[in-house]
């Protein structure tokens, strides 16, 4: 069997980009070694850039209703609520960022949004078929699985996480550490006795091991435990062991854990692969990258790492794009990832809140070599920057940016007679003066004033 695009684990990372190549007409395959979607909520806030992603997507209303809102944080001392805790750090929308808080939606739920979207779309996922190994020349990647024939892409993307069997053959290594010495449960309970409007925490009291907080899932009827254990303390993970850890640290009694859907226990950690890609071959995802799951980070730059690649991956599969565009993507992603990995270890330790920096809207590529940037005075959106939202001419930016295209903004600027996607205006607050080239992934490519210097660009990288 052969397809444009094998993508290793049917993930966030693997089902976004198979959405994203498969609305750009290439034909890619998802391979998941597991029989179906993950079940369990362990990542389950979706950030605003994230918001903004899966607005282009075109999922963004079905995650709105599968989810809600983060709820306030009760603490609780001896069956009292002696306090409050605020999550995140507040912001106010605004037009140019109409997302500005995680939205929660448990990670098993977005997975079936991805899904169907990805099936509307005309992709596919095959499902029981587990990567053994991958033989690469210079026109394909071979992949051999435990079962059932092999598979030959022009490209593989290895999206199979942590644990990812298709880096280890690659034989690129990890380098991190060990965030937090002490191992966690974290598990998907029905329970009684709590109010769904609250997030609930118990602090260490008495006898208690550690800190216990549980979660009302949006849009579910679940909530997720989450507890931590003195480091060497194996973790039980049996609806009893569950019922053990909410009994001894809240007031509840075990018979209020009435099921117990999914669970699992791990030790915080971040580590990040030493390189994104060999050959035909790229890491996305957990597999490229390994976070402690505060601050909400890991999720969502995964999914970015595959908005990153799949416009990439069609430029040069579809519309005639050099290869070596293909090199921007660990040169664009790789520090990015490994800034949010410090992010979310900051976050663990309580070094930093979740706030400005979490949202990921400050995010940008201002060094990579495929930024351009010629004015000589440059407002304040700058190329590499995110394209914000705005209103233009009576046109809404996010909407005129959704799909696989890029689009030109001209804000008092002339554009090119023979530009296609353009948007016209005056000089606009948010972003200035100028001609700007949004990238299919929403972010400023070339920002310029003359339409002489555009055609340098688009010659130079054959895109747009």
């Amino acid at each position: 069997m052969h397809t444009d695009v094998l993508i290793v684990g049917a993930g966030p990372t693997g089902l976004a980009l198979g959405i994203d190549l498969a609305r750009r007409g290439v034909d890619a395959l998802v391979v998941e070694r597991a029989g179906g979607l993950f079940p369990g909520s362990r990542g389950k806030g979706i950030q605003p850039r994230t918001r903004e992603v899966f607005h282009d997507l075109g999922v963004l209303d079905a995650i709105h209703a599968a989810g809600g809102s983060y709820p306030v944080g009760v603490i609780w001392q001896d069956g009292r609520r002696v306090g409050e805790h605020r999550m995140f750090d507040p912001a106010d929308s605004s037009e140019d960022s109409p997302y500005t808080e995680p939205w929660m939606v448990p990670q098993w739920r977005t997975q079936e949004i991805l899904f169907a979207r990805l099936e509307e779309l005309g992709g596919r996922v095959d499902f029981g078929r587990e990567v053994v190994g991958l033989t690469q020349d210079q026109d394909g990647v071979t992949a051999r699985f435990a079962a059932g024939p092999p598979v030959r892409g022009r490209y593989v993307v290895a999206a199979d996480g942590g644990r990812s069997v298709v880096r280890r053959s690659l034989g690129i290594g990890m380098t991190g550490e060990r965030v937090d010495p002490n191992p966690m449960l974290v598990a998907d309970v029905r329970i009684g006795g709590l109010d769904r409007d609250n997030l609930h925490v118990f602090p260490p009291n008495g006898d208690a091991e550690g800190f216990l907080a549980i979660w009302p899932l949006a849009g579910t009827e679940d909530f997720q435990v989450v507890a931590q254990f003195p480091e060497g303390t194996p973790v039980d993970v049996s609806l009893e062991g569950v019922r053990k850890v909410v009994a001894a640290r809240s007031h509840l009694g075990p018979e209020e854990v009435t099921e117990l859907r999914w669970a699992s226990d791990f030790r915080p950690r971040a580590a990040l692969a030493d390189r994104f890609r060999d050959g035909r071959v790229f890491l996305a995802g957990d597999a490229a990258h390994i976070h402690s799951p505060a601050g909400g980070q890991g999720l969502n730059t995964s999914v970015q790492d595959a908005y990153n690649l799949g416009w990439k991956l069609g430029a040069v599969l579809r519309e005639g794009a050099p290869a070596a565009l293909l090199d921007t993507y660990e040169e664009e992603r790789r520090p990015i990832a490994a800034d949010m990995l410090g992010l979310s270890t900051s976050v663990h330790r309580g070094e930093v809140r979740r706030g400005e920096a979490t949202r990921q809207l400050g995010l940008g590529y201002r060094e990579s070599s495929l930024t351009q940037e010629t004015r000589k005075a440059p407002g304040p959106v700058r190329a590499g920057d995110r394209a914000p939202d705005a209103t233009v001419s009576g046109v809404r930016l996010f909407d005129a940016f959704r799909g696989p295209h890029w689009t030109l903004l001209a804000l008092g600027a002339e554009p090119p007679a023979d530009a296609l996607n353009v948007v016209s205006g005056p000089a606009h607050e948010t972003y200035g003066t100028g001609l700007f080239l949004v990238r299919p992934d929403g972010y400023v490519g070339w920002a310029g004033e003359t339409a002489t210097e555009l055609r340098a660009y688009l010659t130079r990288f054959g895109v747009g």
